[in-house]
This record gives structure tokens, sequence and C-alpha cells, in this order.
């Protein structure tokens, strides 16, 4: 019988290194999809999963690496990649795993083939406020400029303006913007410590007040929450040229 499944997280300076043991099966899918994804979340250069100590049997569901991989391409934006021996990742390989995922014989070679976009990345910790909403837009507008990106900065002075507030209004943590570019794609986000999800509530009435994630989800390609590995959550979103929606006043 397949026994527990284990994760340990080392963070290092162009990745954070996943060691995965014990056993892959159906009761233990759902802690190693969702642990990937919270490590993910704190948004690291890279995330590598180390799977030679993990035991896999004829019907282990696999399939949860490349569901990983998808979800970390549509956010946050980072790669993905397995490291473990031949004889380890070759149940993998015949289920088409490595056509989906990176995957090296060791961490290194793992490293070395992930498929790393250029990146922008700045982020700032907002003051507990009403004034936080405006420091999030000035910091967008800086961004954009110095990205040369202007077509972003109209959605996102909205997007982050919104995420701020929300975090403010919410919860007593302190309050972390993040903007990152990569791929032609902006992403904002706001990280606080309250492990309580932000949940889009369907508007009253038109003109109603608390329409702050209905602007986020209107502005955005995608968005969403996250809970984070290292504690509370995340709310994040998506911005692409193709999305965008208005010019700056």
């Amino acid at each position: 019988m397949l026994g527990t499944l284990d994760l340990e997280v080392a963070a290092e300076p162009l990745y954070t290194l996943v060691t995965v043991t014990g056993g892959l099966h159906l009761g233990s899918y759902r802690r190693l999809r969702d642990g990937l994804l919270e490590i993910a979340a704190d948004e690291p250069e890279a995330v590598i999963a180390g799977v030679d100590g993990l035991d896999l049997d004829a019907v282990a569901p696999v399939g949860v690496f490349g569901l990983v991989a998808r979800r970390l391409g549509t956010w946050p934006g980072i790669p993905f990649a397995l490291a473990g021996a031949a004889s380890r990742t070759g149940a993998l390989r015949e289920h088409g795993i490595h056509r989906q995922v990176a995957i090296g014989e060791d961490v290194g070679s793992a490293e070395r083939a992930l498929c790393k976009p250029s990146r922008q990345r700045t982020e700032l910790v907002l003051p507990r406020g009403l004034e936080a909403s405006a420091v999030a837009r000035a910091a967008v507008r800086e961004a954009c400029a110095r990205w040369e990106v202007p077509q972003f900065v109209y959605d996102g002075i909205l997007v982050a303006g919104e995420l701020a507030t929300n975090a403010v209004q919410h919860t007593t943590s302190t309050a972390t913007l993040r903007l990152d570019l990569r791929r032609g794609r902006l992403t904002i986000a706001v990280l606080d410590d309250d492990p309580r999800p932000a949940v889009l509530l369907p508007r009253p009435w038109p003109g109603a007040a608390g329409l702050g994630l209905h602007i986020v989800a209107r502005s955005a390609e995608a968005w969403g929450c996250s809970p984070r590995w290292s504690g509370g959550k995340v709310v994040w979103a998506l911005l692409t040229s193709e999305r965008h929606t208005g010019e700056p006043d």
C-alpha cells in the first residue's frame, strides 16, 4: 500500500525545489496539486519538483503534473519542471508527461531544461489606510513607464487600486503589492497574511458599493485568489494587451 505524501520546500536563488516523498494515489492527489500551487503562489523564479522519493503504482494519477504546469502557465506564469532518475520518471514519460513538463535526471538538468522568459518585477509594502489605493496606482504608472508598456496603464491602475482597497478594508495584516511583467503580460497581485479568500459577491443593485472585485474581473484576462504555502493569500489579476479596455485620463 502506498504511504502518505510529503512536500519539503527549499528556496534557491533561481528556483524553489520541492522534494516530494511518499505515494501518489487518489487520496494524495489533492495534497500534491494544492501544495505545488500554494508554493508557486509565492512567485519564485521557477518550481522544480524532485520525484526520486515518489512512489507510483500502475494507476497513479500522474496527470497532476501536467495540470500544475498548465495552471502555473496562466498564473503566476513561472516555469515548472520535474527532477528524477530515469527509473523514477519512466512511468511519467510513458504517460506523456514529458510533453507537458520538462523532466531532468537531476535538479541541475531540470533547471537547465526550464524555459525562463525575461521578467520585470517590482513590489512594495502598502500603507494601512485610504492612501493604499493611491500608492498602488502610482506604482503601476511608474512601472509601466519604466518597462515601456503604456497599454497596461489604464486597466492596471484600476485593478491595483481595487485590490489595494480590498486588502485594506477586509484584512488587518500588512499588504504587499507585486507587479510582474513577462511574456508581454502584466500580473498585479496583492499579498496579505489573512487566509480568508477574496470572494466575488453578487451585485445587489446597479451602482451599489462593493464593486471592487467586479471591476477587477471585468478588466483582467484572468484573476483569482490563491492560498500561499508561507501563509495568507494572494489576490491576483492578469492583464494582456488584447484585453485592454481604454486609455488613461
